[in-house]
């Protein structure tokens, strides 16, 4: 059977588009790098089909904003995404089986030699969306939302709370 790679979803403006939204009083500027890659997983405490192993033909958006643009007139270079981010989920996500890391089949599937990607939750398309955007984050990129989807129609979106001072929380 031959698999497709997801189809670029309809709600979102083409990657690697800048955009500028308006805010409150404020613009920013956003652009988003979309970024493909094949896993593996299977859920815990689930009584669906998702409890089995199996796979998915995902898609992460990453979409980092700024009120300014830099000399060069870009929030980023889509390039500086693909060369910290694209390259990081293809060394650690592409191609393997993420498990939680109580899951019974973790033993076995490194004694076969499986690789794999262990995380302390569930690894639910929410969670692989979180991790994504934590690492991100991480590497000093000013993400503001991460979404993964996990199949043509269905998507997790992550946004890490903002701390505005002043604000109470």
């Amino acid at each position: 059977m031959i698999k497709e790679q997801p189809p670029r979803p309809a709600t979102l403006s083409p990657a690697e588009t800048a955009v500028e939204v308006q805010s409150s009083s404020t613009s920013v500027f956003r652009v988003s790098r979309e970024i493909d890659f094949c896993y593996g997983h299977r859920l815990l405490n689930y009584d669906g089909k998702c409890r089995h192993l199996h796979g998915h033909n995902g898609r992460a958006v990453i979409t980092i904003e700024s009120s300014s643009l830099d000399n060069r007139g870009m929030v980023m270079d889509f390039s500086d995404i693909k060369r910290v981010v694209s390259s990081w989920i293809d060394e650690n996500l592409d191609h393997r089986m993420l498990l939680c890391k109580r899951d019974p089949y973790v033993q076995i599937l490194k004694d076969l030699g499986e690789p794999l990607f262990l995380l302390d939750e569930n690894p639910t398309a929410e969670n692989i969306c979180k991790l994504i955007h934590e690492f991100t984050a991480s590497r000093g990129f000013p993400i503001v939302e991460t979404q993964l989807w996990e199949t043509p129609h269905c998507f997790a979106t992550y946004r890490a709370a903002r701390y505005v001072p002043g604000e109470a929380n």
